[in-house]
């Protein structure tokens, strides 16, 4: 179960960092490796800020513009910062 920001809880689906993932440009293949990297190091009770910021290291890491992508969209669309 990961704890969302609002303290409710919900059951670790990889498909929501597949879907965040192609959506910044990077290969649904690397989407699916990723998430399921994720998925395998998920605690019970970890938070959707530190599943966040996992995806954004390993997007980092392979690609920069990727995560660069991510944080565009946090911004505009879900208008989050930081």
């Amino acid at each position: 179960m990961i704890q969302k920001r609002d303290g409710r809880k919900e059951p670790f689906v990889q498909e929501k960092i597949v879907v965040s993932m192609v959506k910044t440009g990077a290969p649904a293949h690397i989407a699916r490796a990723t998430a399921q990297e994720i998925g395998r190091n998920a605690l019970e009770g970890m938070t959707t800020q530190e599943v966040r910021t996992q995806a954004l290291g390993i997007l980092r890491a392979k690609n920069p513009a990727w995560e660069k992508n991510w944080l565009l969209f946090d911004t505009a669309v879900k208008k989050r910062t930081g």
